[in-house]
């Protein structure tokens, strides 16, 4: 058994290359091998979002607080909501984050797969974010 404690993890800034806006990192768990699922609570100030992104073998959303929006290509901006659980398919490119006037929290978890958790790609423009 591993218990980690609340506050034992620092937050991080969400990198600019992944991210628009400011974006803070909770890291929740990251299993042992063989196992191979992480998970991280993401904050998101109004505006802020992912850049657009896919996962190997797909990814959860649980959303725990405030308002924010997600569309996969090519599909309308959904708005998401705390106690919404959305799930991207394999490979889905997509993006997440804030609305313009609410801030959101999530809590993401994918697994790995050859060691690979997401495959980063470009920003959600301005243009792409407005619904």
């Amino acid at each position: 058994m591993d218990i980690k404690r609340n506050g034992t993890q620092p937050s991080g800034k969400g990198p600019a290359e992944w991210f628009t806006g400011t974006v803070r990192i909770d890291p929740l768990f990251a299993a042992p091998a063989p196992a191979r699922v992480g998970g991280a609570s993401v904050t998101f100030e109004p505006g802020a979002r992912t850049a657009w992104h896919t996962h190997p073998l797909g990814q959860t959303l649980i959303v725990t607080a405030g308002c924010g929006w997600a569309q996969r290509e090519g599909g309308p901006v959904e708005e998401i909501r705390a106690g919404d659980v959305v799930w991207f398919s394999p490979g889905e490119k997509h993006w997440h984050g804030g609305t313009p006037t609410n801030a959101m929290t999530h809590i993401a978890i994918a697994e790995a797969q050859n060691g690979k958790v997401v495959d980063w790609l470009e920003h959600v423009s301005d243009a792409q974010y407005r619904k």
